[in-house]
């Protein structure tokens, strides 16, 4: 059986029939070359308005990388006509196996990203033999054909936060989709200013903002503003997550100010190696931890004021009622300011001047938590370690929208990949 007939088989072009195979060394490689003609009497099509107009003239021919066969690489070999064409005047020819003057087929291409999926970029330009300069714009193709072709009419639900990227305090604002069966990354943007969620909405379009029924974000400043100007009809909650950071936050800095007065007086540091003790849910230690939890659970300690506070609080989720967790919230906080705890005090303060938001946690009864967007999180930075070789910022955006973005690919035929 001839190699064009399993070409036939699987990958057909209109217009076009493959001509002889032949076995070259390109680049140190053995490599099989294909070639390509026009069928007899065939115009060529231009690029942009897709008319068919005469053949101008013949370039000279071009290598096309295709999908590798076996052990070797596989090439398209093509003379692109140029199609003078009655609107666009003359340019070189539309060929649906390629475009522009990249030298990897859309096919090639599209194996390639799927394969960098699963693998780091790097790994994946070592085993098909190829640079990582070729992944990354095999997985731009890729990503910027499914920004192209998405769908967003759908999003009525989505979650907003920031990751932590390169060196130095440099972030990166994702906005995901949180609706049940359809979480996937919408929107990424470098810092996280005002400017940053502001350029998402302006991208997201008027219509779409009007359709958000709930937005789960933490208590950025920027972020919260930009959310009640640009989705004013979305309830936007501040969910358990990120509080209980804060209250974790304030514990940890009770206990580091109580070993530092310890080490003042020449006392018994009694909470060495108690960090993760008291910072830790109970029902998370293990019976060695909850044994010695037990015993500071017995001494006057600022820190064990504190973990009590916190896990007090805890009984503020298991209500039902938005008028009854709204009651408990504030004697709470009055509590909490009563006591000589600055973190904590701080974190009362924070409670409640965002308990309109806070409570809305039950106004949606539960339904969108930043569980899932923290999920997500966990994905993006796994991304980031994955796809060595980062230069810039746009890098970053193309590999997470590839892996976590769910966005439409090209069809193609070839299965293995």
């Amino acid at each position: 059986m001839l190699i064009k007939t399993l070409l036939n088989k699987v990958e057909r072009f209109k217009s076009f029939i493959y001509g002889d195979c032949q076995l070259s060394a390109i680049d140190g490689f053995d490599a099989l070359i294909i070639d390509i003609k026009p069928r007899r009497n065939s115009k060529p099509e231009c690029p942009e308005c897709g008319k068919r107009g005469k053949t101008y003239d013949t370039r000279p021919a071009r290598l096309f990388e295709y999908v590798p066969i076996w052990a070797f690489k596989v090439f398209f070999r093509y003379a692109p006509r140029r199609v003078l064409c009655t609107t666009c005047g003359v340019r070189v020819e539309s060929m649906p196996w390629g475009y522009g003057k990249e030298q990897m087929t859309i096919s090639y291409q599209v194996y390639l990203a799927r394969w960098a999926r699963r693998l780091s970029w790097k790994e994946t330009a070592d085993i098909f033999k190829t640079s990582w300069d070729s992944v990354f714009r095999a997985v731009q193709f890729v990503v910027d054909y499914g920004l192209r072709n998405r769908s967003l009419d759908d999003v009525t639900e989505i979650g907003v936060d920031e990751i932590a990227v390169f060196k130095g305090h440099k972030y990166l604002t994702l906005v995901y989709q949180l609706n049940a069966g359809a979480r996937r990354l919408l929107w990424c943007g470098p810092e996280r200013r005002i400017k940053t969620l502001l350029s998402f909405f302006r991208e997201f379009g008027k219509e779409r903002s009007a359709k958000l029924k709930y937005v789960c974000s933490d208590m950025w400043a920027p972020y919260l503003k930009v959310i009640a100007k640009k989705a004013p009809n979305a309830l936007n909650i501040l969910d358990r997550f990120h509080i209980m950071r804060k209250f974790n936050e304030a514990i940890d800095e009770v206990r580091r100010t109580e070993v530092k007065q310890f080490k003042a007086t020449n006392q018994e540091n009694i909470l060495e190696k108690g960090r993760w003790l008291i910072l830790k849910r109970p029902e998370n230690l293990s019976e060695k931890q909850t044994s010695r939890l037990g015993d500071l659970l017995k001494l006057n300690l600022s820190s064990i004021k504190a973990y009590l506070l916190r896990e007090d609080f805890q009984r503020f989720w298991d209500y039902q009622r938005y008028d009854f967790a709204d009651k408990f919230l504030e004697n709470w906080v009055t509590r909490t300011l009563q006591t000589d705890l600055e973190p904590m005090k701080r974190v009362a303060k924070m409670l409640r001047n965002h308990k309109p938001m806070i409570l809305n946690w039950f106004k949606a009864k539960g339904r969108l938590s930043s569980g899932a967007v923290e999920g997500l999180n966990l994905k993006a930075k796994l991304t980031i370690r994955k796809a060595y070789g980062f230069r810039s910022i746009k890098c970053l955006q193309v590999a997470l929208y590839h892996t976590l973005g769910k966005l439409p690919e090209p069809s193609v035929i070839h299965r293995f990949c």
